[in-house]
């Protein structure tokens, strides 16, 4: 029964590689742009740049709703998506519906809004709104986010909501201890897909903040 656990492991690896990675492609994933302002151990000050996020609102646990909308997102950038493209200068000339692979990014942020679930995966920089193809599930939605002061909390392990409080309990006394003021609801920041050995995880809450 070891090796089989074993296995799933190494499988659940070769996964995640196929799938921020992509067949043979030896870069990492894209993540969301900021400058550190501040570090002291596992704390950052960080101010980020604007951004564009695909988002959809989803109610129930906070676990469940985290892979519910990673999968309508997922399936959004996967091609789930329809794009009005120009065929030109052949005869003749037409307008076709196609789907468009985005790449993926991180990381994927929930955070409470009005009793739901707010789930985003950040848009790749060189989409625009008026760029990114219209989703095709009207549940995911394109938002523009402005650049926000956040600070941050990193930690490793599994994605339960006793682990994340913990964290965010902490998060909110260090802000309090270096005179920032919370401007904005906690945001919980992940790095890998769902099917990421716990172990393997990396994971952040996010606080919205001002000086």
């Amino acid at each position: 029964m070891r090796w089989m656990r074993l296995g799933k492991i190494v499988l659940c690896i070769l996964l995640f590689s196929a799938f921020f990675l992509g067949p043979g492609a030896g870069m990492a994933i894209e993540e969301a742009k900021y400058t550190v302002l501040e570090r002291e151990e596992d704390f950052e000050l960080r101010q980020y740049e604007p951004q564009i996020v695909a988002e959809t609102l989803v109610e129930g646990d906070f676990h469940d709703v985290g892979n519910e909308g990673f999968r309508r997102l997922y399936d959004y950038i996967s091609g789930k998506n329809r794009k009005q493209q120009t065929i030109p200068m052949t005869a003749p000339v037409s307008q076709e519906a196609s789907s468009e692979k985005i790449p993926m990014t991180a990381p994927v942020n929930q955070e409470q809004v009005g009793g739901k679930w707010r789930i985003t995966f950040l848009m790749p920089p060189q989409y625009t709104l008026e760029t990114l193809p219209e989703p095709l599930d009207p549940r995911v939605q394109l938002t523009k986010v402005p650049g926000l002061l956040m600070a941050a909390l990193s930690y490793s392990g599994t994605w339960s909501r006793g682990r994340y409080e913990e964290k965010e309990k902490r998060l909110k006394e260090l802000i309090r201890q270096k005179g920032l003021k919370i401007v904005g609801e906690p945001v919980f920041a992940r790095y890998n897909p769902p099917f990421m050995p716990w172990f393997l995880r990396r994971n952040e809450v996010l606080i919205p903040v001002s000086r």
